[in-house]
């Protein structure tokens, strides 16, 4: 597993449907070692801290072997950072990795919390507003990470795993879980039990269960 590319941007207005809107999502890659820090990288940052960023979403990741089957499905060749993800992945698939497995990328360590579920602003990013749906659809959302060590990270990384999750809950079942209206009492009490799944999430399974 290995970084293709780190992207960073900050936030801009653009007008959408009429109105301005202030997001993030326009990323770029960026040459040489970039600083991660406890809730982004250098030169990052996110415009709505209500829905995005914080200690649970500090950095999100793409698999760079989806964008081929995203290409075929829009018509055109996208750019690096098309989902506005701030690390293009190599190696690394949401039904290979777990909620709770920790990484060392370059000199930071960070820590699976939870996969995506893109707001409004994908669609601006692809100028479609049907894309959050077809992204929804896909089944491929990504994956976020909190910092547990800040250090520096630079394209070409390796991806090294250094403690698996022993209760094995992909990125992929979660995102199952997040979306099963009466999920087995199980398996909401598997992912209970993962010390770093994201707190909005904890807290929604929690009350599933009751």
């Amino acid at each position: 597993m290995r970084v293709l590319s780190v992207n960073v941007g900050m936030p801009r207005e653009v007008l959408w449907q009429g109105e301005t809107v202030r997001t993030g999502i326009f990323k770029r890659p960026v040459a040489g070692t970039i600083a991660l820090r406890q809730l982004n990288f250098n030169g990052d940052a996110q415009a709505d801290l209500t829905v995005h960023g914080g200690p649970d979403k500090a950095v999100y990741a793409y698999p760079s072997e989806h964008y081929p089957g995203w290409e075929e499905k829009v018509g055109r060749k996208l750019p690096p950072a098309a989902f506005g993800e701030n690390l293009t992945t190599e190696g690394m698939l949401e039904n290979q990795v777990h909620i709770g497995d920790e990484f060392r990328i370059g000199t930071a360590r960070l820590v699976i919390t939870q996969p995506r579920m893109p707001c409004y602003k994908l669609g601006i990013r692809f100028n479609d507003p049907s894309m959050v749906k077809t992204f929804h659809k896909a089944g491929l959302p990504g994956i976020y990470f909190a910092v547990v060590e800040e250090g520096e990270v630079t394209a070409g990384d390796s991806i090294e795993l250094v403690h698996a999750d022993p209760r094995q809950v992909t990125v992929t079942d979660m995102l199952a879980l997040m979306f099963t209206r009466n999920p087995p009492e199980s398996e909401l009490q598997r992912i209970l039990l993962i010390p770093r799944l994201a707190a909005v999430w904890r807290e929604e399974f929690e009350d599933r269960l009751g």
